[in-house]
């Protein structure tokens, strides 16, 4: 297999997207410190946010939202489609791509019709069932599939001859050894290092309907000895937490070194989008899970194999009450043989080679 020189990644929009690719384009540095790196993105999405600190490339091209079902109408008509093809097709011609990498989102479909056009190696990396709308209009011009999880084959035809490389994940996160890290994260946050930690985090916008079941068990969790690190995501409104409490609740709008709230929790709660869903089954966090409801259950689809490995527990959000979470975490998180065996599951389902996996695929695919 011939070395990457060039290679264009596409995936936009939101952190589902754009995390994964930021693991593999880190993974392609570390072999080759000289292959150049493109990465595709809109004006308006979190990319622009994310991938130019990380010092790569971003080229923004016009994207347009996709109707949600997909045929080669789609594809044939709006010329739109093809203005957006276009541009995406000057990046990688510009750039001498040798092969388009995508991980989602809108702006990976004009790359994906400009790889097409040219004949150029793709690969489209897929983390949700049912496939992403972007992804799925790719699938028709490729074979070369990715996916990240090894329920996704038996459960989408689209994927059924896809190859399970897993989820690239930061290094920062995939080489985490919570144990070795956890008095010093806990220090960095102002948590006592001899008292559980419950780590509340609800996605990159945060999920308002945790957020208040958990403020609402504040003084019960708190009165039980249980400390907490709360993420109320950067875009929600904040949520009153008692200021009385015997123990540190802590609270922060965003966080973006993740590695160190999962280092100082014993356990966590969480929506089940796939790239937490990826970190803590690799980490093995035990997790319960409350998945978005607003959607086609893809977050459940994505929680249910780490909570059937016995690696965390699945509750419905209309059913995610103060009430609930106290009488399930307050005897869980005191209880550290059963968190043991459930960290030990969530670790045996997950993995951290995902990048790695990823870049093997990649060059198989230019290679043939």
């Amino acid at each position: 297999m011939g070395p990457l020189r060039s290679v264009v990644l596409a995936g936009g929009g939101t952190g589902g997207h754009i995390y994964p690719l930021l693991a593999f384009a880190d993974c392609l540095r570390r072999h080759d410190p000289g292959v150049r790196i493109t990465c595709l993105g809109t004006p308006k999405g979190m990319e622009n946010e994310l991938i130019p600190p990380q010092g790569y490339d971003l080229r923004q091209i016009p994207a347009y939202q996709l109707p949600r079902s997909v045929n080669m109408n789609l594809v044939r008509t709006p010329g739109r489609m093809w203005t957006a093809a276009r541009a995406a097709g000057k990046v990688i011609d510009e750039v001498r791509a040798d092969a388009v990498v995508g991980f989602g989102g809108y702006v990976s479909v004009p790359a994906y019709l400009a790889a097409w056009r040219r004949e150029l190696p793709m690969v489209i990396h897929e983390v949700n069932v049912p496939p992403g709308v972007a992804n799925r209009l790719g699938m028709k011009f490729t074979k070369n599939i990715a996916v990240g999880f090894p329920h996704q084959p038996s459960q989408a035809e689209s994927l059924r001859d896809a190859t399970v490389v897993g989820v690239p994940l930061r290094r920062s996160i995939a080489s985490l050894d919570r144990y070795a890290l956890r008095n010093a994260a806990r220090a960095r946050f102002g948590l006592r290092p001899d008292l559980p930690v419950l780590f509340v985090a609800g996605g990159s916008s945060g999920a308002r309907s945790i957020n208040l079941a958990v403020s609402g068990a504040a003084k019960e969790l708190a009165r039980n000895g249980v400390q907490v690190l709360h993420v109320m995501g950067a875009r929600n409104e904040p949520v009153p937490i008692p200021t009385d409490l015997p123990v540190p609740y802590v609270t922060l709008p965003y966080l973006s070194e993740m590695e160190l709230g999962y280092a100082a929790a014993d356990l966590m709660l969480a929506r089940g989008g796939a790239m937490t869903v990826a970190e803590v089954a690799a980490i093995g966090l035990p997790t319960i899970f409350v998945p978005y409801p607003h959607s086609n259950q893809e977050q459940k689809r994505n929680a249910l194999p780490v909570v059937e490995a016995g690696g965390g527990l699945l509750v419905d959000d209309a059913e995610l009450t103060p009430d609930w979470l106290e009488r399930a975490v307050i005897p869980l998180i005191r209880d550290p043989q059963r968190l043991y065996a459930m960290g030990a599951a969530a670790s045996a389902y997950g993995r951290r080679d995902g990048d790695e996996a990823l870049r093997s695929f990649v060059l198989q695919a230019v290679a043939r």
